[in-house]
């Protein structure tokens, strides 16, 4: 059964445009609830999109958004909370609370599907709190059956023209001519944002899809520190980059930490304790996972090919 009205909670960022598009393409009508909707970005430009101001922490609120919606997806997720045991307050209540009272607003106002997006590397004993409270809320989702259809997604990383992760190096090697790294040898698979909304979008339309965790990734598995040197090469600001320790990582880390919006964080450090790769096919549906040198270069691209593949070449020893 194809959907008519879609909600998406967390639908205004980088990820949920992309969603939001992918439906509007295919004629469903979206509600995108968000805090301010003067910040909403393109998602307000898109057709079949209605963006409204909501308090989607209030269950109220959420049970009259959810009243005439046939799927609910929620993408909300973050990466930095004040500290605590098993996991912080901030990751309590976007990773944990929030969708506890999303399925109880789907149960009451009777929703039948609900697409749930975690996180590769959710794990109740993980050595970060936010692996720890992504898989708390991976738990809570999977309370919804039977009244509630749900479907969980792991993406990896993911990298798109807006994303905040191979930008986020694009400018540090503009601006600094070496890039200490913690985590260099920490190992990614990185999931393009098109391949992720298409997934959705396939799992909204696909009963085999329902009560089952998806694992997304893209075709290759990348160290930290090969995608650094890629996207520096690529951009045309060759780095050297200079591995730390996972003690002045932490160290490095706690200094980000003072900022008011932190690169990086000494849970994200524990994070990378973990490998972020898919166990498995890196797509469901048969779908063919786009590789980041097919299309990161259209823009982000300045230097020669040749630069551009010396970084990895030197990795692969050839």
């Amino acid at each position: 059964m194809i959907p008519q009205r879609v909600v998406l909670i967390g639908g205004t960022g980088f990820l949920g445009t992309a969603i939001a598009n992918r439906l509007a393409e295919a004629g469903v009508s979206v509600l995108i609830p968000t805090r301010r909707r003067s910040r909403a970005g393109r998602v307000l430009l898109l057709p079949n999109v209605e963006v409204i101001e909501a308090d989607c922490h209030d269950e109220a609120t959420l049970s009259s958004l959810f009243a005439d919606a046939d799927a609910v997806v929620n993408l909300v997720g973050i990466l930095h909370s004040r500290s605590a045991s098993p996991y912080g307050p901030d990751f309590a209540r976007a990773h944990v609370e929030l969708p506890e009272k999303i399925v109880a607003a789907c149960k009451a106002v009777g929703v039948r599907r609900l697409i749930h997006v975690s996180a590769l590397g959710a794990d109740a004993d993980g050595p970060s709190e936010y692996q720890r409270s992504k898989a708390a809320g991976e738990l809570a989702i999977r309370a919804a059956a039977p009244e509630v259809e749900w479907t969980i997604l792991r993406p990896s990383v993911i990298f798109g023209r807006d994303d905040s992760f191979l930008n986020l190096f694009a400018k540090l090697a503009s601006v600094f001519p070496v890039l200490p790294l913690g985590g260099a040898n920490a190992r990614f698979q990185p999931v393009y944002v098109e391949d992720v909304a298409e997934v959705v979008w396939r799992c909204l339309t696909a009963p085999s899809a329902n009560g089952q965790t998806l694992e997304l990734a893209g075709p290759s598995v990348y160290t930290l520190r090969q995608l650094v040197e890629y996207v520096s090469a690529l951009v045309g600001h060759p780095r050297p980059v200079i591995p730390l320790p996972e003690g002045l990582a932490m160290f490095q880390a706690r200094l980000m930490e003072l900022a008011p919006q932190p690169l990086m964080s000494r849970d994200n450090v524990r994070s990378m304790r973990a490998d972020n790769i898919a166990s498995g096919a890196p797509l469901p549906f048969g779908l063919v996972p786009t590789a980041i040198e097919s299309v990161v270069p259209g823009w982000l691209g300045k230097a020669t090919q040749r630069a551009l593949y010396n970084p990895l070449r030197r990795h692969a020893r050839r």
